[in-house]
């Protein structure tokens, strides 16, 4: 009776060692040819570097002296490809020669690139310049402008309206060179030639 006990129990417990063993066995295998775990891909929404409320910020050229001016209730910098991204900004394009006026105006959203080389002006745009020496006032009404600070040029593929003094042309689509003074409208262009009052 007790070599029967002593029978059973070794191999009650020799089936225990094997299950283990099979159990262990088939988690091995199991990791070995099983496919690997997924990563995690959320990555979340893109988060700002930092946020400034009613900003100036002023960007030098090599030179030393101002390319341009921005100001604006609100600026986002983002992480990754640290550009800047601005609501409703009032923007000054500075001349740098004496006795001429800078160009300001204003649009809906700004974008500069992470150097400060390249601007986009986005919604309606308005850009002005007093009237000096022999010029007249001029302003310019235009939407989703690219401007190139450094080198006083921007373009815009949208309709443009451009005053200045009593002569106003309009067209689709505008080159402008503020340095040498050279705008160019690329197509449908129409103008309004008012003659100017004589002096008395």
């Amino acid at each position: 009776m007790a070599v029967r006990e002593w029978l059973r129990d070794r191999r009650l417990l020799a089936a225990i060692v094997v299950l283990a063993l099979a159990a262990g066995t088939a988690q091995l295998l199991l990791w070995w040819i099983g496919p690997a775990p997924r990563a995690n891909a959320f990555v979340g929404p893109p988060r700002s570097g930092y946020t400034l409320s009613d900003f100036k910020l002023t960007q030098y050229g090599q030179d030393g002296l101002p390319s341009f001016r921005i100001t604006a209730p609100r600026l986002e910098r983002r992480e990754g490809d640290d550009s800047l991204y601005i609501n409703a900004p009032q923007f000054d394009l500075p001349s740098n020669q004496p006795d001429v006026p800078d160009w300001r105006g204003h649009s809906l959203y700004g974008w500069v690139n992470h150097n400060g080389t390249l601007l986009k002006l986005q919604g309606p745009v308005y850009i002005s310049r007093p009237a000096f020496d022999h010029t007249p006032a001029t302003e310019m009404r235009t939407s989703d402008v690219t401007a190139w600070p450094k080198e006083n040029r921007l373009e815009t593929a949208a309709a443009t309206q451009i005053r200045q003094g009593t002569s106003t042309i309009t067209g689709v689509g505008m080159r402008a060179n503020l340095n040498n003074k050279h705008l160019e409208l690329l197509d449908d262009v129409h103008s309004t030639l008012m003659p100017s009052k004589r002096g008395s």
